[in-house]
């Protein structure tokens, strides 16, 4: 690591633990500072805190004292999750007092070249091929972020000739101040996390801070079909490299007659690509020009483009049942990445729906389900949901306790040939702690069935 004498003998409160709070408080303390971990949970049912407290970290749990402010506090380190409406946030704030994450850490210390990759969709598919394509051309990469390993542990194992490979979330990116990588990826922006972010202007804005403090000698992967990520690209510094769908860039990456093409040199054609689902297209464009940027051969890009398959949780292929195909997409945690998933599909499919209710209808939703048969739908937006699968013309609409119920009801329903797809739409908050929990018990569900 770099820098490693930044924070010695700082006082640094950390606020929020779960993996990203732990590793941040973890890294500050090798570094030699003052740590100060607050989290919400009681002390008594609180094992993480426990554990940093045997290191020699002080906890404070159960509340937020806006007392732990009264210090000559370096910098807050927020867990993502938290928002800025939290009282300690907003007293730093007003105190002027730098709230950052763990994402601002790792990029201070790093020796190792980053590549970072963000987007309303597709962050975790593209982060995953960018890996894959450097791993197998013997780049070093080490892959962090939402996707894997909490960056501020990935970075104190980087070494200069590496590359870490970031997904950055919005919330991530917002509490960064000087974050700084070699490549950004800007894959797409649409309409989410509003709830946390208040306005899509503020939700826009925070994205980009993937590219706002990179320069000439950096690199920004750009959607050229998405206006809004052009907005966003106008405004950064870095050299700029488009990928499109749509249209022939020959300074970037496109399709042209059937054929994936980076600056005119053929990749490989898309009746060779394995991973389904036309949307994947463009994670595939934002991938080969990253990886192609930091010097990946291009055998190396077709051999990871003829045998990645998806990831888990995101548009996973499960199994085969009496002729039915399985699909776990939990992390399609908003309408737009649920839209996606449907179009992938020309068969009939059974949609398993539901989720957290921030508020919003699905009426976003309607056009992409011309093909959906039947839904089954759960938790807080189930009624919501069932609304606009009968507006849609839908005539089996049925409901669940939970998505291992769900399966059960989609498989009476189902007939040889079907889709018996999870792509939820919706968070996983008001019934499972994560989108990954809730897609493991849909597989563990499909398995029982067989």
């Amino acid at each position: 690591m770099k820098n490693t004498e930044m924070y010695r003998g700082k006082n640094v409160l950390v606020l929020g633990l779960a993996k990203s709070g732990e590793a941040a408080a973890l890294l500050l303390h090798e570094l030699s500072a003052k740590v100060i971990v607050n989290d919400a949970k009681s002390y008594d049912e609180n094992d993480q805190a426990k554990a940093l407290e045997k290191k020699g970290i002080k906890v404070v749990c159960g509340e937020h004292p806006l007392s732990l402010l009264d210090q000559e506090l370096e910098c807050v380190v927020k867990n993502p999750g938290i928002p800025y409406h939290n009282p300690i946030v907003k007293e730093a704030v007003r105190r002027n007092i730098p709230v950052i994450t763990e994402v601002e850490l790792t990029s201070a210390l790093s020796e190792a070249d980053m590549i970072a990759i963000t987007g309303s969709n597709g962050k975790t598919t593209t982060t995953t091929l960018i890996h894959e394509m450097l791993k197998k051309s013997a780049k070093n990469p080490l892959i962090a972020g939402n996707i894997g390993t909490v960056s501020c542990e990935v970075v104190k194992g980087a070494a200069s000739d590496d590359v870490i490979v970031l997904e950055a979330s919005s919330f991530q990116l917002l509490g960064t101040e000087n974050f700084h990588p070699k490549v950004s990826v800007l894959l797409n922006l649409f309409d989410a996390h509003l709830d946390y972010h208040g306005t899509k202007e503020e939700y826009v804005a925070a994205k980009s801070k993937i590219t706002a403090n990179q320069t000439e000698d950096d690199v920004f992967v750009y959607n050229l079909d998405d206006p809004l990520v052009c907005q966003v690209a106008e405004k950064s510094k870095a050299a700029k490299l488009p990928f499109s769908t749509k249209e022939v860039v020959s300074e970037g990456v496109y399709v042209n007659q059937g054929s994936i093409y980076f600056k005119d040199q053929l990749i490989i054609a898309l009746s060779e690509v394995v991973l389904p689902g036309s949307h994947n297209v463009e994670n595939i464009l934002a991938a080969v020009g990253a990886a192609m940027t930091m010097g990946a051969k291009v055998t190396q890009i077709q051999h990871v483009l003829k045998t990645f398959s998806g990831v888990e949780h995101r548009l996973q292929f499960v199994k085969k049942i009496n002729d039915r195909l399985f699909y776990n997409d939990s992390k399609a945690t908003n309408i737009l990445a649920a839209k996606k998933a449907l179009e992938a599909f020309s068969q009939p499919v059974i949609l398993l729906a539901g989720g957290l209710d921030r508020g919003n209808e699905f009426d976003e939703l309607a056009s992409s389900l011309s093909n959906v048969k039947a839904l089954v739908a759960f938790g807080e937006t189930k009624e919501k949901l069932a609304r606009t699968a009968k507006g849609a013309g839908i005539a089996e609409v049925e409901y669940a306790d939970r998505v291992k119920d769900a399966v059960e009801c989609a498989y009476r329903l189902s007939e040889e040939g079907d889709v018996i797809l999870l792509s939820p739409a919706c968070a996983s908050w008001d019934q499972y702690k994560t989108f990954e929990e809730r897609g493991n018990e849909f597989v563990a569900a499909v398995d029982k069935l067989k």
